[in-house]
């Protein structure tokens, strides 16, 4: 089955072609990256960074404008027409509602003008989804840290589709907590991964910030004192350039180890030694590192997707897609999205044989 992918939840239009190929006895093959046909991104960060984060308005009127060229490009690329899809998948949510609309608006109109099924999915889903696009992919259940935009959340994963929520953030986010503190120390939009790279150039020890939220039981995370404490510690601060990547090492080193404490706590709570890591801060080199230490030190492993799918991207829209299709789900002709949206509220999939 060749699915189309369609992304547009935020700043960021993805497209994807994604073959699940043959269907076995064991229903449709997952692994391995020879699936992904073709994708292509095109980034909104020019549009919104003098504004120094995202115009929703702005950012659905350049969806509007990218995407049809964007779908037939990665057509193209993928050697195929419209006429070979089997199937569209597209964001449904959560993110912001015109831009969902674009994308829902456009896989709707051509799945109806070809006759083929459709289907919404889940943003978060799409995130935890992608590293099982890679070579030998984990198997459920295994735990997810979803570390994505405005989402931070610890998933067990039962199976695909069955997902139990192990704890997430109070406030900000880590992505949000990385933008922010980029900002506050001057950092141009989009400051995160600036900021993380940055870091590879400070003194570790220099700043020492706090864990939050390690000091006490629970899942939960906060990360909106983290930022005060480094606001704070920036403005006491001669704010030279090496002591601003020293401030940036002591936050990435804080979130890092915030991050694993509550992963090492959430593996124990489910009872696994797999931990699926998956989102825009999963490209975080220190923290693949020391997830991966973490596992294997537990005689596990820990999976992550390829830097260019941890982004947002039309790849892991048409893999999950691809699945729910495959399962017999599909949406009615009508044009609709979910802003917000529980990602336990979900369908199972289940395969046909």
């Amino acid at each position: 089955m060749k699915v189309l992918g369609i992304e547009t939840s935020c700043d960021e239009t993805g497209v994807a072609v994604y073959d699940t190929g043959p269907v076995s006895s064991t229903g449709p093959a997952l692994s391995g990256a020879a699936g992904l046909r073709a994708h292509a991104v095109y980034s909104q960060i020019a549009l919104h960074a003098e504004y120094g984060g995202v115009v929703p308005e702005l950012a659905s009127r350049d969806h509007v404008r990218k995407l049809l060229p964007l779908i037939r490009q990665t057509l193209a690329e993928a050697g195929l027409t419209t006429a070979d899809l089997d199937g569209v998948a597209y964001t449904a949510g959560p993110g912001l509602v015109g831009a969902l609309l674009v994308g829902a608006g456009v896989a709707r109109s051509l799945a109806w003008a070809l006759d083929v099924p459709a289907v919404g999915v889940h943003h978060m889903e799409g995130h935890l989804l992608a590293p099982l696009m890679e070579d030998d992919p984990p198997e459920a259940p295994f735990v997810a840290l979803l570390v994505s935009g405005g989402h931070t959340q610890l998933v067990a994963v039962d199976a695909i589709g069955r997902y139990r929520l192990l704890g997430e953030t109070l406030d900000d986010a880590a992505g949000e907590a990385f933008d922010k503190t980029a900002k506050m120390m001057g950092l141009p939009y989009p400051g995160g991964p600036q900021l993380a790279a940055l870091a590879e150039r400070g003194t570790p020890g220099r700043f020492k910030f706090a864990r939050p939220m390690t000091d006490r039981p629970g899942l939960d995370f906060s990360f909106s004192g983290l930022k005060t404490q480094v606001l704070l510690a920036w403005r006491d601060s001669d704010q030279s350039e090496q002591t601003r990547a020293d401030i940036a090492r002591g936050f990435e080193d804080a979130v890092v180890d915030t991050l694993a404490i509550k992963c090492g706590r959430a593996l124990d709570a489910a009872g696994s030694d797999v931990i699926v890591i998956a989102g825009g801060v999963g490209a975080n080199k220190r923290l693949r590192a020391r997830l991966q230490e973490i596992a294997a030190k537990r005689g596990g492993r820990a999976c992550f997707p390829r830097p260019s799918l941890c982004t947002d991207n039309g790849a892991m829209i048409a893999f999950a897609g691809a699945l729910r299709l495959e399962a017999g789900q599909h949406e009615t002709a009508e044009v609709k999205v979910t802003p917000r949206w529980d990602m336990a509220a979900l369908a199972p999939v289940i395969r046909n044989l």
